[in-house]
């Protein structure tokens, strides 16, 4: 155990020097946190160049404005998500494994609840529980009792007593906004949706996935409901939000979240705000500008390193121009400084579809699989003047520190919520990257996936079986 010295030392070294008795309180930084869907560890330029020893003009993708927050910032290299989007998103919010909330894959909206179905649950189970979800897969499987829960229990009558403390709850004094892609709240239910959870939703979407054009009829669809029985009068799936004037998906999201930090830079004695920005790029369906995919479709490194989908490279490069359209509005409005920006991906790249999405190489495998490359993923954290630039930690982290790190870096104390989260802060590794003073005790990190799964394992070309992982130190 350290001394309290040495605590100190390293916030100090983090966050500049304490206010002397009777001085004003410093100022709490703004927060933009961007989750990008299924974006892969070698996706971004910069981690990529670091695994492979590979200059981005060699490679096929392009991320001058992820590879920017990377240069202007302090970058994970063993960061982990889930090796699904739904489990991630859930630890993200909570600071929790995610299967210890109960969430531990994510399904579409076909998916049978109790709530959904209109039955009442077993002792044991929540309304929200899937009576059973599992890939069609023809051949024999090893287990088809894996359980999930599809939405973040939010102290609804239906919840049994439960209720998750979400960021935007645990952020006091802030005003947060949701924008994009939630799906942790049962496809739609009422009573578990992003304003539940104590945010004020901007634009949003309940659904694992969504088209990129033509998106603003599906998102605020109000009538059709899947399940007949489910008692309510309406689905919720979502919320298309004000038109922006653009037409792909992307752009759009990225206008909205432009408007939102404009409104908020122009009020006066405004509360700082967390803004978070859940993109649905890069996740299928395969859909960008056409200039965009014939400009990949002629370009000569196509096939480096695996990467040839041209309309993936196209929806990577609609993503990577929304983080510089927000970097840019932080600095115009003159809040970078006092903005911390977060930026991370809910899982690895896809390995599955015909043709692939994207290659994971040299990690294996990709997402819905607990290889590296399903689960390792970029996280970059940036605040000028407050966290180093050009920074590189190789501490294994995981999802569910993001809770605690963001609560410590807004002048929260993050360490009345240790008892219940597994989550711990990863504020000191921002000034001491290599852990000298072990201000980051955490080694251990794990994950939990009870259904067999659809896709080709890379080893035996079969659909793989309920498994876990654990990573201690340096053995998985």
């Amino acid at each position: 155990m350290k001394t309290p010295c040495v605590w100190v030392a390293v916030l100090l070294a983090a966050f500049g020097p304490l206010a002397d008795a009777g001085a004003a309180a410093p100022v709490r930084p703004n927060i933009v946190f961007i989750l990008a869907d299924d974006l892969g560890y070698v996706d971004m330029n910069a981690y990529a160049a670091r695994l492979t020893g590979a200059k981005p003009a060699e490679m096929y993708y392009e991320t001058p404005n992820l590879d920017r927050l990377t240069r202007e910032g302090t970058a994970f290299v063993q960061a982990y998500a889930c090796q699904l989007c739904s489990p991630t998103r859930a630890g993200l919010l909570t600071g929790k494994i995610a299967a210890r909330i109960g969430v531990t894959t994510a399904t579409p909206n076909t998916v049978r609840t109790f709530y959904n179905q209109g039955l009442t649950p077993p002792p044991g189970y929540l309304a929200n529980d899937a009576l059973y979800w599992g890939d069609p897969i023809k051949i024999q499987q090893a287990l088809l009792n894996g359980s999930t829960l599809e939405t973040l229990p939010a102290g609804q009558a239906l919840d049994a007593g439960r209720d998750e403390i979400t960021l935007a709850e645990a952020l006091t004094g802030y005003r947060s906004a949701f924008l994009g892609k939630w799906h942790v709240g049962g496809h739609g239910a009422k009573g578990w949706q992003p304003s539940d959870q104590g945010f004020e939703p901007l634009a949003y979407t309940d659904e694992g996935a969504s088209p990129y054009f033509n998106w603003r009829g599906v998102w605020d669809n109000r009538v059709k409901r899947p399940h007949p029985q489910m008692p309510q009068p309406e689905l919720l799936a979502g919320k298309a939000g004000p038109d922006t004037g653009e037409t792909y998906l992307t752009d759009a999201l990225t206008a909205t979240a432009v408007n939102f930090i404009q409104d908020r830079a122009a009020e006066k004695d405004r509360p700082p705000f967390f803004l978070y920005l859940c993109h649905l790029a890069v996740h299928t369906p395969f859909q960008a500008k056409p200039a965009d995919i014939a400009y990949f479709e002629q370009k000569a490194t196509r096939g480096w390193n695996g990467h040839r989908h041209a309309t993936y490279a196209a929806m990577l490069k609609a993503l990577d121009d929304s983080v510089g359209r927000i970097l840019d509005t932080l600095t115009r409005t003159g809040l970078a400084e006092n903005t911390l920006v977060v930026f991370m991906s809910d899982n690895g790249g896809v390995t599955y579809t015909d043709p692939a999405a994207t290659s994971n190489a040299p990690l294996k495998g990709g997402k819905a699989m607990m290889f590296e490359g399903g689960i390792r993923v970029p996280l970059v954290f940036r605040q000028p003047g407050k966290i180093a630039a050009g920074q590189w930690c190789d501490v294994p982290v995981d999802y569910a520190d993001i809770f605690p790190t963001l609560l410590q870096l807004t002048q929260h104390d993050p360490a009345p919520h240790y008892a219940r989260i597994d989550g711990r802060s990863l504020a000191p590794l921002l000034a001491d990257p290599a852990n000298a003073q072990r201000g980051y005790a955490r080694d251990t990190h794990y994950w939990h996936y009870p259904f067999n799964v659809g896709i080709v394992h890379p080893d035996d070309g079969l659909p793989p079986a309920p498994h876990s992982a654990m990573r201690e130190g340096d053995w998985k």
